[in-house]
């Protein structure tokens, strides 16, 4: 049953395929009818058109062949005179070649003399370069000696390297434990540096607490005095100083006794000037002493007056005579105090007796005037 419904169902595809086949067929037959008509039509059409565009063609390949064949004309005229033009330069360009060529053999020849000297300088060079090739060899060869010699003194090196690098490894070993070592003992002098500062330091105040104190003392002239303030210090006890400190002490001490010296000098100098104009005064006293005693009564009273001033003179003269004693026991004296004193006082009776001077001095000039005037009154 199942086989008859299929071939029924066949049997009806079948058909209808039949049919739609013959379908086609009439379609077929109907396009190709009309593939023909239409190609009959176009080439019609085609052919005439294109004989319209030969025609053109014609008329457009006479116009160009005209063209062309006076563009030749012009071109071969452009091309003779182009010709005659580079004949022209040709003939002077010969001309110049054939003087260039002239140039060029003289300067051939004189290239092939420099060659040949050329020729012989390399020759002799080339000699030179084998001679020197042959030297280069020499030490070439002597060189590489020395390289293998070399090369033998690495490899020792290089093994007394390892050695020392085993010595090397074996001191920083030992480095180390000294370094840990030197560490703690650096640590331990700090301690002690630290105490043995503490210690400067107090010993540097005492020492300047000295030289403040003997400064003072050396200031005052006293001298109980000043030994009371040294004992009230603690002078004479164990106090602590050093010799260098003392040595500065005595150096300012001495520079001061110095500079007190260039002072007395310098007052014996002023006195010695004032000796020599109380010389001065005492002849002009002895010259005006001559001349009262000649005068008459009416000067008795000038004369006395001069003695007067004579006997001034004469207890200045006793006094400097004084002051030079103590100058020169000062001088010899070895204590400070004593020494201002004796300064002072000398500075203090040379200045009176300055004074004193210059009063008699100024008297010895009025006595003229008086004089003068007293003769002209009698």
């Amino acid at each position: 049953m199942e086989l008859s419904v299929r071939c029924a169902h066949e049997e009806d595809r079948l058909e209808r395929l039949q049919v739609q086949l013959e379908d086609t067929k009439k379609a077929r037959e109907e396009m190709y009818e009309k593939y023909v008509t239409s190609r009959d039509h176009y080439k019609t059409e085609y052919e005439n058109k294109l004989r319209d565009e030969v025609e053109q063609i014609k008329l457009k390949t006479n116009l160009e062949i005209d063209q062309l064949r006076s563009a030749s004309r012009e071109m071969y005229e452009r091309e003779n005179r182009n010709l005659r033009e580079a004949r022209d330069n040709a003939l002077a360009e010969k001309n110049r070649a054939v003087a260039a060529e002239k140039d060029a053999l003289g300067k051939h020849e004189q290239l092939l003399d420099r060659y040949r000297e050329l020729q012989l300088s390399t020759d002799s060079k080339v000699s030179e370069f084998l001679h020197q090739s042959k030297l280069k060899s020499f030490e070439s060869e002597r060189v590489q000696l020395l390289q293998e010699e070399t090369a033998r003194n690495l490899t020792q090196c290089q093994l007394e390297c390892e050695k020392y690098q085993k010595k090397l490894e074996v001191l920083t070993k030992e480095f180390y434990s000294l370094q840990t070592s030197s560490e703690k003992r650096i640590t331990e002098l700090e301690a002690q540096n630290s105490e043995h500062q503490a210690r400067l330091d107090i010993y540097e105040k005492l020492e300047k607490e000295l030289d403040e104190i003997i400064m003072q003392t050396a200031e005052i002239e006293n001298e109980d005095e000043a030994e009371r303030i040294l004992y009230s210090y603690g002078y004479g006890a164990n106090v602590p100083t050093t010799a260098k400190r003392r040595l500065k002490q005595s150096v300012h001490l001495a520079r001061r006794v110095l500079q007190l010296e260039k002072q007395n000098s310098l007052i014996l100098k002023d006195l010695d000037h004032q000796k020599n104009q109380v010389r001065q005064l005492s002849q002009e006293l002895d010259r005006a002493n001559s001349l009262l005693n000649q005068t008459q009564q009416p000067y008795r009273y000038l004369i006395e007056s001069v003695r007067q001033r004579d006997s001034k003179i004469d207890s200045l003269m006793k006094s400097t005579a004084q002051l030079e004693k103590d100058v020169s026991a000062c001088a010899h004296l070895s204590v400070l105090p004593c020494y201002l004193q004796g300064s002072v006082h000398l500075y203090l009776m040379t200045r009176s007796l300055s004074m004193e001077i210059r009063r008699y001095s100024l008297a010895q000039h009025s006595i003229p005037q008086q004089r003068a005037s007293l003769l002209l009154s009698s």
